[in-house]
């Protein structure tokens, strides 16, 4: 959340200044190419050996659609992969919360799945706002939520590996001195 008391305002005014036909085409293109995410990766330097993450993205031949997302969301970057395939993405905690999730909500989605996807995704962002990710039951929380987003979707690690190291993490964290506690 931000301190700024104007920012429900400017958030507002900013959702007010999207043209409904740009809102309702871009809702219906995320619709089909688009994608929320919450992954899991491994992180050597990090106390519990993983970093959450929560992303939005849109990939697509065509830059300038994603170029016209960009623009009206008001964050994300846009680069191109090795396939020629361009890909849009919001990684940004603080973007996603203040322009992916309110954006979405003025333009809904129609298919079910991606309604579904949405309101997990909803669920779970602000937890990893509140850093429940970094104790062991906000990351079961959290896995349970997002077990059916992408109808289960290839994970390159599974609920127990990951649930597994935050086991061994904490254990490791018990046992040494707590000096560095607050870097968790």
């Amino acid at each position: 959340m931000s301190d700024n008391p104007t920012s429900a305002d400017d958030q507002q005014e900013r959702l007010c200044t999207i043209p409904s036909v740009i809102g309702h085409y871009l809702a219906g293109f995320t619709d089909g190419e688009g994608s929320f995410n919450i992954s899991f990766r491994r992180r050597k330097d990090y106390h519990f050996s993983w970093k959450v993450s929560a992303c939005f993205n849109i990939s697509q031949k065509e830059r300038s659609i994603l170029e016209i997302a960009q623009r009206y969301l008001g964050c994300g970057t846009i680069r191109p992969r090795p396939d020629g395939v361009w890909y849009y993405e919001v990684n940004t905690l603080g973007d996603i919360q203040r322009n992916v999730i309110p954006f979405f909500k003025q333009f809904p989605f129609l298919s079910q799945k991606k309604q579904r996807d949405f309101a997990i995704f909803c669920k779970i962002v602000p937890l990893l706002l509140a850093r429940e990710h970094l104790l062991p039951e906000g990351v079961k929380k959290i896995l349970s939520l997002r077990r059916v987003m992408n109808d289960g979707g290839k994970r390159k690690f599974s609920e127990e590996e990951i649930l597994q190291m935050y086991r061994e993490s904490s254990e490791t964290i018990r046992q040494t001195p707590h000096q560095d506690a607050e870097k968790i």
